[in-house]
């Protein structure tokens, strides 16, 4: 599975669990921490981890991929899955709106996730 189509499994994912506001920006060109971010905002600590946990599991399903590390499960306001080339980022509204990694990253490219994510 290529970088790009395990952002894509991962923004499924979180579009399943009913996801807020879900993007992905390519960053290949900016960095060598990853390929991609994917970037979604949860409603509660619960919700928080039941993305978190979809995420894990249909990288493990279909990429065959377990995260290299997770980080923030504690404090359940951001929740970083580090899968190497994709980092999956699920945060409170609070948390993404003071940390805005789109804006940090704006030079990256954002993914088309129109095929991926369901409409509201």
């Amino acid at each position: 599975m290529t970088p790009k189509e395990m952002a894509l499994t991962a923004a499924k994912a979180l579009d399943e669990k009913k996801g807020g506001d879900i993007a992905a920006i390519e960053i290949t060109e900016q960095t060598t921490l990853a390929d991609y971010f994917v970037i979604a905002t949860g409603n509660s600590n619960t919700q928080i981890n039941a993305l978190c946990g979809a995420v894990e599991k249909a990288m493990k399903e279909q990429a065959g991929e377990d995260p290299l590390r997770r980080e923030g499960y504690r404090d359940g306001t951001w929740v970083l899955l580090d899968y190497g080339c994709v980092v999956v980022h699920v945060f409170s509204a609070e948390a993404r709106e003071f940390y805005s990694l789109e804006r940090l990253w704006h030079d990256g490219k954002p993914v088309d996730l129109s095929g991926v994510l369901t409409e509201n």
